[in-house]
């Protein structure tokens, strides 16, 4: 597995690989790899086929993080995630540090101007205007065929696919299904933070998430849905609700009245300083025939 540290040895594998016609695929992550990030990596596998290549960046990306957040205490574990990476057979990863990402007298963004702004565009301001910049440095640099990202972030790879189609950028996105623990705990690299008594709080989420799901078929309307999920959180102690939506699942549109299209619901909370997010796609009732 290359190693690549500067933008300047990232363009050279590519360049090498583009010149024996090899597809690119690339995995994004922030590292602290975890079976989460390996099932993206077998996808780009798939997706890159015998002939291809499969590159990851390990990068956690400072401007996605306000002030105050936890760019600071992010897990980092780079030799660890690197010895992932080669067990799973990927090409190369790119590894820099913010210095060589961003010039200090850059001044140009990158932002969804009404993604941005809700869900958790609401509760973390700028956060994905600095996700929207990176992935397109990242894309300008690796100029991949393909790239996979998880669909935990269920916004975030909204955000992507948008950028993708309005910046009309030649690259096909693929979502990646969440990984969950065996109590059913979305995998993240933010779980490790957990106390153990905030651990075993946290998994309230995707109960939530399991009682939506067997409601939505009912005729339920979203509002009184989301309701019950709030009601379900606010159950747990431990668990600082940051936000409950119900939204269509393509366009993340509002739903007011009866589920009557896939939806999908979102999910974030605080376990102590620790913020998790989750979600769900709904499915209402079939239409009888």
């Amino acid at each position: 597995m290359q190693i690549c540290r500067t933008k300047a040895e990232a363009r050279a594998v590519i360049n090498d690989w583009r010149a024996h016609r090899c597809d690119v695929v690339l995995v994004p992550t922030m590292g602290f790899l975890h079976e989460g990030h390996l099932s993206l990596m077998r996808l780009a596998r798939a997706r890159a086929g015998a002939n291809g290549k499969v590159i990851a960046t390990i990068f956690v990306n400072p401007t996605q993080f306000e002030p105050g957040e936890d760019l600071d205490s992010y897990p980092r574990d780079e030799a660890r995630d690197f010895d992932l990476l080669r067990a799973e057979g990927v090409d190369a990863v790119f590894a820099p540090d913010a210095a060589e990402v961003y010039d200090p007298k850059a001044q140009t963004i990158v932002e969804t101007t009404e993604l941005a702004k809700v869900l958790i565009g609401r509760l973390r301001p700028g956060h994905f205007r600095g996700v929207a910049t990176v992935v397109t440095k990242l894309f300008n640099i690796i100029r991949p065929d393909a790239a996979v990202f998880g669909e935990k972030d269920f916004q975030q790879l909204a955000v992507i696919r948008t950028l993708v189609r309005d910046l009309d950028m030649d690259i096909e996105i693929i979502g990646g299904p969440i990984a969950r623990e065996g109590d059913g705990l979305a995998m993240s690299s933010r779980n490790v933070r957990l106390s153990p008594a905030e651990r075993a709080a946290a998994p309230v989420l995707a109960q939530a998430l399991e009682q939506a799901a067997e409601m939505a078929p009912t005729g339920i309307t979203a509002s009184r849905l989301r309701s019950h999920v709030r009601a379900t959180l606010e159950a747990e102690p431990r668990a600082q609700v940051q936000s409950v939506d119900i939204r269509d699942a393509v366009t993340l549109d509002t739903i007011a009245g009866p589920l009557t299209r896939p939806a999908v619901i979102l999910l974030a909370a605080k376990f102590g300083q620790v913020f998790l997010i989750d979600n769900r796609v709904l499915h209402p009732a079939k239409e009888s025939t």
